[in-house]
């Protein structure tokens, strides 16, 4: 088992293989989700959706969909494929998802949440879980959240992630519903109160590990998106504080040696350096020269034959040189 005192959202088009690969090389223990794959891209699409680096483990897959049959298939995948605990999204409330009747439009309908968790859970042994809001549109009454825990609990859900804020279903993008709804971590905690024998992590608007210390008072997990990926150097004291692993505090300089071999693997097997080091634009942030790293990646990690000495000779720029360096 793994525990899930830290987590790493999942957040479409940011939190691919290659990013969770680097974000594992800061932090050990802290779990990595998917982004969002739909039942319809794993089943009938023509990619590996499913495809992830061993490293990354604890891993979490993140499903979005609203068939239990579908879901079922998916999750029986998914275990086979070797993931840690699948994840469904009842909390994304873009256009595009509900008119695929998924994400936080379901919040509307616990049973059928709760028939997915079965269905799902009928067919494997990991854990199924489930990410929702707090709310959504008028239906944000603490009686309708402490409502939708309990019948999607009874069905078998053990752990939810709860972002503290409603979602509006129309009128607002899905930046902004990240954005404008007000924060109620109270509401969370309160949940957690009536539902100890869950777990329960908190999501929204954290973004410091001390902040984390902080929820993690009154609640069993946080879960951190953005600050993350825009300031991914905090995870490196994340084993230290949140887990109480004593091993040394990694080094820029190591990670990018790290990431530099794996550039180059990436790049043998016909990746592109971009596609790794985009993940990698703050890793320098605060330091001397931050700017100039993030504009020589930007400029030439995208050109025909580049590889991890892009990412040295950008590293280099903070003042900083790689202790493999060429």
């Amino acid at each position: 088992m793994f525990s899930e005192k830290l987590s790493v959202a999942p957040m479409l088009d940011w939190t691919d293989k290659h990013c969770r690969y680097f974000l594992r090389q800061l932090s050990s223990h802290t779990v990595m989700y998917t982004e969002m794959v739909t039942t319809g891209a794993i089943l009938f699409g023509k990619g590996d959706y499913l495809s992830y680096n061993q490293e990354e483990h604890p891993l979490v897959l993140q499903l979005g969909g609203s068939d239990p049959k579908a879901l079922a298939e998916c999750a029986k995948m998914a275990e086979q494929q070797g993931y840690d605990a699948i994840n469904i999204n009842v909390g994304c409330p873009s256009d595009r998802v509900q008119n695929g009747r998924f994400g936080a439009c379901l919040m509307a309908e616990p049973e059928l949440v709760a028939e997915c968790v079965q269905s799902m859970q009928n067919v494997v042994d990991v854990p199924i879980t489930v990410k929702s809001r707090i709310g959504i549109d008028d239906l944000d009454s603490y009686e309708f959240l402490h409502n939708f825990v309990d019948i999607v609990g009874k069905a078998g859900c053990k752990h939810f992630i709860v972002h503290a804020r409603k979602a509006w279903l129309s009128g607002l993008s899905p930046k902004q519903n990240r954005e404008v709804p007000p924060l109620d971590y109270s509401r969370v905690y309160q949940i957690k109160q009536d539902f100890n024998h869950l777990d329960i992590s908190i999501n929204g608007g954290i973004k410091t590990l001390a902040e984390s210390v902080d929820h993690l008072t009154h609640i069993d997990g946080v879960m951190i998106g953005r600050e993350i990926y825009q300031n991914p150097y905090m995870l490196s004291q994340a084993d230290q504080i949140i887990f109480a692993d004593e091993k040394p505090i990694i080094t820029r300089e190591e990670i990018v040696d790290v990431m530099c071999e794996y550039i180059d693997r990436n790049v043998a097997n016909g990746g592109r350096v971009w596609h790794v080091v985009r993940h990698m634009l703050g890793l320098c942030n605060g330091l001397p020269g931050a700017r100039k790293y993030r504009r020589y990646l930007s400029e030439n990690a995208g050109r025909e034959g580049a590889n991890s000495n892009v990412l040295r000779e950008a590293f280099a720029l903070t003042g900083n040189t790689s202790s493999t360096s060429i």
